[in-house]
């Protein structure tokens, strides 16, 4: 009786391995085939036309070269979800343990609330730090839906990414004070804050423009002006999705959903500049040797900027839970994005088929099995498809 029981359990089991590996490659198979189907199209930025080289023969022809990556941003948002189902399910099987054992800490309960607000962070954290000194790496979209919610003048973000590069430096004449001082004409400033030899550092209140010499009256007209064009984008969103179904309750709703999605846009861009002036005005020059022109020019260079891409990102905890989640694994890609190269060999094509056909048969696999697994809006819309 006990073997008929046991080998019924072992039948079971590997049946129901046998249906995985089915679905799994079924759908592996998929994804590479149709990846491949979106590889055959050659894009314009993806193809480069190399001249020949010095003493080639006269009648030598310029060389096509092509590359991959056209679909990276695919591959990345598959991987992305992939990585959330699986370290989602072993967390999830970690905590039952814990639960069941009643061994449950207060730190692992702490990490299962912030991880989503820590992915968002960090990055939100690299997305700017790329914006601000490695545009290339974003989409184009991308960067300028950036640039208009920053509101800043860009001979502002020029002057600091020279100053990164080491082409505007503090205290020497290295013919870049052109770039701030037609700043200091169209807001009335003394030229002299726009020449680096002469003053030491970028006074703050060209960082504020036209707010004034006061960090705080900086930060909070910030967040005023980011909440109102954020609104203007949000409000009309929701008020048509509430119309839908219109009540008194939905129009509440969308009312609260609105201004709190505007408060979080508002407090990331305020977090990010009010970072800027911590470090180079209320906290860097009160550290020994603040005040130095090499220490003024490292905050510039960079401190500065990596103050703010450390803070913003935490605004998401003005958010509710569910929009946490949504809004972390939308981000994700993107950052990963900004540390891989944006086009490739043509040879190395196939690993991006090999990943985002595995990934994506992850994801697949899930939602046939545990679609609860499969977080945020992405997981609904495939419930409703799948199954």
């Amino acid at each position: 009786m006990m073997e008929s029981v046991q080998s019924q359990k072992f039948a079971y089991a590997f049946l129901t391995l046998v249906t995985l590996l089915a679905r799994w490659l079924s759908t592996f198979l998929a994804a590479w085939f149709g990846l491949r189907l979106l590889h055959s199209y050659e894009g314009r930025a993806y193809t480069e036309t190399v001249p020949p080289k010095e003493g080639s023969a006269h009648n030598t022809e310029p060389q096509t070269v092509k590359f991959a990556g056209r679909t990276m941003d695919l591959t990345l948002f598959a991987v992305t979800r992939a990585l959330d189902v699986l370290v989602g399910d072993l967390w999830a099987r970690h905590k039952a343990r814990r639960l069941a054992s009643n061994r449950w800490s207060k730190a692992e309960r702490f990490l299962s609330k912030f991880v989503d607000p820590l992915v968002f962070a960090a990055s939100s954290g690299l997305v700017m730090w790329a914006w601000f000194y490695h545009p290339s790496r974003l989409p184009r979209s991308y960067n300028k839906w950036i640039t208009s919610a920053a509101s800043v003048d860009l001979r502002l973000i020029e002057a600091l990414r020279r100053c990164h590069s080491g082409e505007f430096h503090y205290g020497k004449e290295t013919g870049q004070a052109h770039l701030l001082q037609g700043m200091c004409v169209d807001y009335e400033w003394p030229l002299a804050w726009g020449d680096p030899a002469v003053v030491v550092p970028i006074p703050c209140q060209m960082v504020h423009m036209s707010s004034g010499p006061s960090c705080e009256y900086h930060a909070a007209s910030r967040f005023f002006r980011a909440w109102k064009w954020s609104m203007a984008t949000y409000l009309p969103l929701t008020l048509a999705l509430a119309l839908r179904n219109p009540s008194r309750k939905a129009l509440r709703r969308a009312i609260i959903s609105s201004c709190r999605s505007s408060s979080f846009l508002a407090t990331f861009i305020t977090l990010f500049y009010y970072g800027v002036c911590l470090s180079r005005t209320r906290v860097g020059p009160r550290l020994p040797g603040g005040t130095t022109i090499e220490r003024r020019q490292s905050m510039d260079s960079g401190i500065c900027v990596g103050t703010g891409c450390l803070l913003c990102g935490w605004s998401i905890m003005i958010e509710t839970e569910s929009r946490r989640k949504d809004i972390a694994l939308f981000v994700a890609p993107r950052a990963l994005a900004t540390v891989l190269p944006r086009r490739y060999s043509l040879d190395k094509e196939w690993r991006e088929r090999l990943v985002f056909a595995a990934s994506t048969a992850v994801v697949f696999t899930c939602v046939a099995e545990n679609p609860d697994r499969v977080r945020g809006v992405f997981g609904k819309l495939l419930k409703m498809v799948l199954i």
